[in-house]
């Protein structure tokens, strides 16, 4: 699974969350105590700042054919990637689109996809 976004770990469970000023909104695929159902198969539950033990940013890096990328999303065996290593030259020579000024994506077969790893910020 491909992440990128917050998790909060609370009482030992890592959760998908939306911070919401000082507090934290948390995200469920099951009905449980305190969650409330915001559409079939997605729950949710606001905590406050003491009941919540740690808020970090994930997100999945890689490396596809030598250069540094994020991973922004999966479809069946492709990646889509977005250039994390500056060098408009090399974003062309990839083959990669220009999404926005100075920023470069594209879709890579996840067989080429190199160290693949979470960073928790």
């Amino acid at each position: 699974m491909m992440r990128d976004g917050y998790v909060v770990t609370w009482q030992g469970q890592e959760y998908d969350a939306v911070p919401d000023g000082d507090k934290v909104r948390i995200y469920a695929t099951r009905q449980a105590e305190g969650f409330t159902e915001v559409k079939p198969g997605r729950y949710v539950r606001v905590l406050e700042p003491d009941e919540y033990d740690e808020v970090a940013y994930v997100r999945t890096l890689c490396t596809w054919r030598g250069e540094p990328f994020i991973v922004l999303a999966e479809a069946d065996t492709w990646l889509r990637l977005e250039y994390t290593g500056g060098r408009a030259p090399v974003a062309r020579q990839l083959g990669l689109e220009e999404f926005d000024y100075g920023v470069y994506q594209g879709w890579a077969p996840a067989t080429e996809i190199r160290d693949l790893y979470e960073h928790r910020v």
